[in-house]
């Protein structure tokens, strides 16, 4: 296991303590009784360690109208959807999850509540960029960690400072992502397109070290920047 892979374990240790008191203590859980059985709400409404995985990853993406009280609901189990999120469960899903916490209103959490989280984000993003590409894209795991903390800046530092053969294979794939398919200078992340981030992009990818990025790839960025 890698320094960074031990941090985010770390991290995710960290995070279920700030949660404790909240996570463990019992609710109130209405939701669509079409979608979910009275067991599993009532499931839901125990001990958030308690609740099998597939119930957790089912809160995750759920739309938030299904719930009587959606907030409350996605904020006790944050820890156990972060869990299966940094954990490769929840495939394709980090720009719905940065949503849905938003949503849930993650930035008028407590300090200690939010801090937790975002330490698990720096942790899953340094861990990120020192494995080999995978499980975790590094675009999928920049879009949640950017959306959720409303910021590219400081997750783009890190990876512009993170020099491995790792963290070039992700920012090769990246770019392949980004040019051929979803229009760079328009590019906007979180499920609603709630960060507007190509044009940072843009400005981050021309300050990189000269070759960083291939001569094809950055041609194209070039066209970009300057059409």
């Amino acid at each position: 296991m890698t320094t960074s892979s031990r941090q985010l374990l770390i991290a995710l240790d960290a995070l279920d303590a700030a949660f404790a008191p909240l996570s463990a203590a019992p609710i109130a859980v209405g939701g669509c009784t079409h979608c979910y059985t009275d067991a599993e709400l009532e499931t839901l409404a125990g001990a958030a360690h308690r609740v099998p995985d597939d119930l957790v990853g089912s809160v995750a993406i759920e739309v938030p109208d299904h719930w009587d009280d959606f907030a409350a609901l996605y904020r006790r189990t944050t820890p156990r959807i972060v869990r299966l999120l940094t954990g490769g469960r929840l495939h394709n899903s980090g720009g719905l999850v940065a949503s849905r916490l938003l949503a849930a209103g993650y930035r008028d959490w407590t300090p200690p509540e939010r801090q937790a989280l975002e330490q698990v984000w720096d942790a899953w993003w340094r861990s990120t960029l020192h494995e080999p590409p995978g499980t975790d894209r590094a675009t999928d795991v920049l879009e949640t960690i950017a959306v959720c903390t409303g910021s590219l800046s400081p997750w783009l530092a890190v990876w512009a400072g993170t020099r491995s053969g790792a963290a070039d294979r992700h920012l090769d794939d990246a770019l392949d992502g980004w040019l051929a398919v979803q229009g760079l200078a328009d590019l906007r992340l979180g499920f609603y397109g709630e960060l507007l981030a190509g044009p940072e992009l843009v400005t981050w990818l021309l300050s990189l070290e000269e070759g960083r990025i291939g001569a094809a790839q950055l041609f194209e960025v070039e066209r970009i920047a300057y059409s």
